[in-house]
């Protein structure tokens, strides 16, 4: 008896597994699709040829030629592509991606990261839409009597507004602010009775309070207000600024040295987190809500990074761009545009080259 049971309870995981993989990687492939599919409408919408319009990676699946544009769906489920005519060098058709207005090809450019930015926010809407039956606040609803807060004169009922002088929009930046403060000190802005009150230098220091939780400052947070149509809306937008600042903080981290190559993971990574994600709800639907407010991360994530100063992301090409236009400005000659095509090139191989890195890298860590 005993044994079938844990066969069942072994069964309910494996069907659990998958339910979860299944929906990552369909989630994962829309935040691509959505991606390249930004490029592409903005492409046609500027008159722009093109070429073709591919899902993934690698080797073909499908392709079908529809007027001018050939559909693929590839093998290899990492990225996609939007191939427009004069994209990677000179070409004489006059629909070409080089012949087209400079503000045009901004546009173009910045289309697959304003998709994923709005996925990210419709998914967030969504939601906070179906759950919240209030949203929560940075209100201070209980202090501990032995708090320095306390000692420094900040009152229960005082809403936080901003850390060290980063604001605060959501309650789940508290957390987040209060634990990257390396040296004790800590600088508030509260707001009371509609007034903002300002606390600078407050030593804060964590404390055993004999309730048999961990040491901590001794402050609970997280108030609610009604959950309007514009509270809402609010929410969801700085819901997906507080994912910017997430991404913002694990970059500087990066550079500084904060984080290393175990704090990175690609696509596989993405698959095991959301598989954890949905193990650890309580019910399915948790599961699934879990999920998509992962995805609305990595959405915003998406959006932020590929809009990063770097050849072959669209912030390197947007750079490139104004750059060239500059110099023809000032020189009032046209740049050759296979030089940018060839840079574009080269960066792609390392890009591509450095997430099979990744990957390897995930892959070897499911192992260990």
């Amino acid at each position: 008896m005993l044994q079938r049971a844990a066969l069942c309870s072994s069964n309910s995981r494996n069907e659990a597994d998958i339910l979860y993989i299944v929906i990552a990687i369909l989630l994962f492939s829309f935040l691509i699709f959505i991606h390249e599919l930004g490029h592409f409408v903005a492409a046609k919408l500027s008159g722009v040829q093109v070429n073709e319009f591919a899902l993934f990676m690698g080797p073909k699946i499908f392709a079908k030629k529809i007027g001018e544009t050939t559909y693929r769906i590839n093998w290899i489920p990492i990225g996609g592509y939007c191939a427009m005519e004069g994209e990677d060098g000179d070409s004489d058709n006059p629909r070409a991606f080089s012949a087209v207005k400079v503000w045009k090809r901004l546009i173009i450019l910045c289309a697959g990261s304003f998709m994923n930015l709005v996925a990210g926010f419709l998914i967030v809407l969504l939601i906070t839409s179906c759950t919240a039956e209030g949203i929560a606040t940075a209100e201070i609803t209980h202090l501990e009597p032995q708090s320095d807060l306390v000692a420094a004169g900040i009152q229960e009922g005082d809403e936080i507004y901003s850390i060290d002088g980063n604001r605060v929009f959501i309650s789940s930046e508290l957390s987040l602010l209060l634990s990257r403060n390396n040296t004790g000190v800590f600088d508030f802005t509260v707001l009371r009775d509609g007034k903002k009150l300002d606390f600078h230098d407050i030593t804060l220091t964590k404390k055993d309070f004999n309730d048999g939780t961990q040491p901590r400052y001794g402050l609970s947070y997280g108030g609610f207000e009604e959950a309007t149509f514009g509270n809402v809306m609010s929410y969801s937008w700085n819901s997906c600024r507080y994912f910017s600042r997430l991404v913002w903080f694990g970059l500087s981290d990066l550079v500084s040295g904060n984080a290393g190559l175990n704090d990175l993971g690609g696509p596989v990574k993405i698959v095991e987190v959301v598989n954890e994600a949905g193990q650890q709800a309580e019910s399915t639907a948790d599961g699934v809500w879990n999920t998509l407010y992962l995805f609305a991360f990595i959405a915003v994530n998406l959006a932020v990074m590929n809009m990063l100063p770097i050849p072959a992301l669209d912030g390197g090409r947007v750079v490139i761009l104004l750059l060239t236009c500059a110099i023809e400005k000032i020189t009032r000659k046209k740049l050759n545009p296979k030089y940018e095509a060839y840079l574009n090139g080269a960066c792609m191989v390392l890009l591509l080259a450095f997430m099979a890195f990744i990957t390897l890298h995930d892959v070897i860590g499911l192992f260990h």
